[in-house]
């Protein structure tokens, strides 16, 4: 009995001071009260949840040596943008205030669509290497993919590239450790992002590098949705195809992606890495994109990417057009798509019909409603399933990359999107878009409405876990 009595009181006095930490961190009304509830009615399961998920991220000290190592004076924008007459000027500054990027000229930007036309791309660039080859992914499995990688990089090494790889110790998983090995032994530098520790299990285990990213020579840049995945060639046995869109960069805006491999090597390698020379030799035939990188982590003041899809949003003048397979938006991104569409912005929203996780897929339509009765427009896509992170709006921008609209692409993950200010490859993007529309089924307020109790039920319960998807 005395032993209950000293182990009751112990856990409330660790109770009381996580009480005092969740006060004094000042969050949310909303969420402080939740995690009140959950460390008062849930034992020992209330606390360990909290440790994993509700501490302040921006204080870790493991993600605060990576943000001191990299912090940056702010650049001020060209005169060349701060004179141009865009709506656009505003979302700019807004980017270089936070990630330190200003808008780069003289870009190309080629759209890259499913795997076969992306992993062709690539191992063409890869092939080409003649000094680094950069290159890190949430997502990188076993397979022939994986294979065709190895041989590459053996032969690259043997050239003298020096190649440095990074993937995410979680998303990741299943990455076999002969694997990993096969490429040390070839010469590859390689290291998982925040493995499993002991000693900082609980502080890391929530945030994961989310990023794809390949850099060539400085030259070549690649970003958006595509991971390493046989999937992406041969299809999913339970989905089917799986679709995605990825981006090939070529222009200074490489070295805006670069810099931010440069950050996730030093936090992984603990080694400074110093950004290639891109030299005007290189800008020869460019097209004259402009472009600009957005870069978002736990480790960053505020939620980047958010307040950019925010921006994006409320600039829209006649239409916002977003791909993205996980739409869990919370109020602000909720509200502000609401109230896009109520003032007369032609809002839609492309998803799969299909989800790759039953959990996932009753909480993103748990959204749908709210979104229906504003008068955004719902299209659900019936081939495979649609795993691209893609806005475009006006004509006049798009952004493309790894950020999902949810709490853990925003909070916790480590993501990057490329936005492009440009008409032509905006009109390509709209084009697309309004393709993938004619192939799918459009959801309609009065058809929602009419689903069951249990569809109902199935979406509420799942809508509790949204901060944590």
């Amino acid at each position: 009995m005395t032993l209950t009595i000293v182990l009751v009181i112990f856990y409330i006095m660790i109770a009381i001071a996580m009480v005092i930490g969740i006060l004094v961190n000042g969050a949310r009304p909303s969420k402080t009260l939740a995690w009140l509830l959950a460390i008062f009615t849930i034992p020992v399961g209330g606390i360990i949840l909290y440790l994993l998920l509700g501490r302040n991220r921006r204080k870790n000290k493991i993600l605060r040596k990576k943000q001191v190592a990299f912090s940056r004076e702010i650049k001020p924008l060209p005169d060349q943008i701060l004179q141009m007459d865009s709506p656009y000027v505003r979302l700019m500054s807004l980017i270089n205030k936070n990630c330190r990027f200003i808008p780069t000229f003289k870009n190309s930007a080629t759209l890259l669509k499913d795997g076969k036309t992306t992993f062709e791309s690539i191992f063409k660039a890869l092939e080409e290497a003649k000094q680094y080859i950069y290159l890190q992914y949430y997502i990188f499995e076993d397979g022939d993919l994986a294979d065709r990688l190895l041989s590459l990089f053996h032969a690259k090494v043997n050239e003298g590239v020096k190649v440095r790889m990074i993937y995410d110790s979680i998303g990741s998983y299943t990455l076999s450790t002969k694997y990993v090995k096969a490429l040390k032994s070839v010469g590859v530098d390689v290291y998982p992002f925040l493995p499993f520790r002991l000693d900082y299990f609980l502080s890391s285990l929530n945030y994961r590098n989310h990023r794809k990213i390949i850099i060539v020579d400085g030259i070549h840049g690649f970003t958006g949705g595509i991971n390493i995945s046989d999937k992406y060639l041969r299809g999913d046995p339970n989905l089917g195809t799986w679709h995605d869109m990825h981006l090939r960069l070529t222009g200074p805006a490489v070295k805006q992606l670069e810099e931010v491999f440069i950050a996730d090597w030093f936090l992984v390698a603990e080694q400074q890495l110093q950004v290639g020379n891109y030299t005007q030799e290189k800008l020869k035939n460019h097209e004259n994109q402009i472009v600009q990188v957005v870069s978002s982590g736990p480790e960053d003041d505020f939620p980047n990417i958010q307040q950019v899809y925010f921006e994006m949003i409320n600039v829209a003048k006649k239409y916002l057009y977003i791909t993205n397979p996980y739409i869990i938006p919370g109020n602000e991104i909720l509200l502000a798509l609401q109230t896009a569409s109520l003032s007369g912005v032609d809002v839609r929203i492309l998803v799969s019909e299909h989800a790759d996780s039953n959990l996932v897929g009753w909480t993103v339509r748990s959204y749908f409603e709210p979104l229906l009765k504003a008068g955004v427009r719902l299209f659900l896509f019936p081939d495979g399933f649609l795993h691209s992170k893609v806005m475009v709006s006006d004509d006049a921008i798009v952004s493309i990359g790894t950020a999902n609209i949810d709490v853990r692409s925003f909070e916790h993950n480590f993501e990057v999107n490329a936005l492009i200010y440009d008409k032509d490859f905006s009109s390509q993007l709209k084009t697309d878009f309004l393709k993938d529309c004619a192939l799918s089924r459009e959801l309609t307020y009065f058809e929602h409405k009419q689903r069951s109790g249990l569809t109902r039920l199935k979406e509420g319960a799942a809508k509790i876990f949204s901060p944590i998807l």
